[in-house]
């Protein structure tokens, strides 16, 4: 993958991930119903994203692995 699509792939899950933080964050409103979205998973995964992206944006610029 190219350096481009690292840092469009790693902004675009950050900002999911701030966004579905904040939602999850929010206190049920039965008035409104079930959430049908589970915010707190989404956040799991796009964090876990963030996290592979950063590894993947050090590779290509040669981080040693160890």
């Amino acid at each position: 993958m190219s350096l481009t699509a690292t840092l469009v792939l790693l902004v675009a899950s950050l900002a999911l991930a701030v966004f579905a933080g904040w939602r999850g964050a929010l206190p049920p409103d039965p008035r409104r119903g079930v959430r049908i979205v589970p915010w707190r998973f989404v956040m799991l995964v796009s964090g876990a994203v963030v996290f592979f992206a950063v590894i993947h944006l050090g590779a290509l610029f040669g981080a040693p692995v160890r």
